[in-house]
């Protein structure tokens, strides 16, 4: 068989460099790079230490760091399809996606409509959704709990207002 025909089955099989991959790391190294651009242009008005531009600018260097990580991670260990040509070893859980992207995108369409509390709780169920939980009772109540935690803990500890939404006459 000739190396051209060798190509063509391979590519006919799905098998390739797993340098696909990369797009992982590289959306991880564009969100930190917002997360600087965010933090550069942040018009900070106190001196307090650490400050407002700290966890920003730690969140960055993590970003970084992780992308760093598994990009290097991917290219020393390519995917490759399993023996098998009907099973990968790694695979796209489209359902899942869509889940956790549209809770994502619910959550901040939503947010000043329904306020924190609600938005969070919403976000929380999707994302147990995509993991296939089979108790969505539990798990909004889950969802609540949490994000009502969250709530009173920017509220009143840290005195950092979060929207209150539909919430907010109660």
């Amino acid at each position: 068989m000739t190396a051209q025909a060798e190509e063509a089955d391979s590519a006919a099989k799905g098998t390739g460099n797993g340098l696909g991959a990369l797009v992982v790391p590289a959306i991880l190294a564009i969100a930190s790079t917002l997360v600087v651009i965010g933090n550069l242009t942040m018009d900070v008005q106190s001196d307090d230490s650490p400050g407002p531009a700290f966890f920003p600018w730690l969140l960055a260097i993590v970003g970084y760091a992780l992308a760093a990580a598994v990009a290097v991670h991917f290219v020393r260990n390519p995917d490759e399809l399993a023996r098998s040509e009907t099973k990968f070893r790694s695979y796209t859980d489209w359902a899942a996606s869509g889940w956790l992207i549209g809770g994502l995108i619910a959550f901040a369409v939503l947010l000043d409509v329904l306020g924190w509390i609600l938005a969070a709780a919403l976000l929380f169920w999707c994302v147990t959704r995509a993991f296939n939980s089979k108790r969505p009772l539990f798990d909004v109540s889950v969802g609540l709990l949490l994000s009502s935690l969250v709530f009173l803990i920017f509220g009143v500890l840290l005195d950092v207002p979060l929207p209150s939404g539909i919430l907010g006459g109660l």
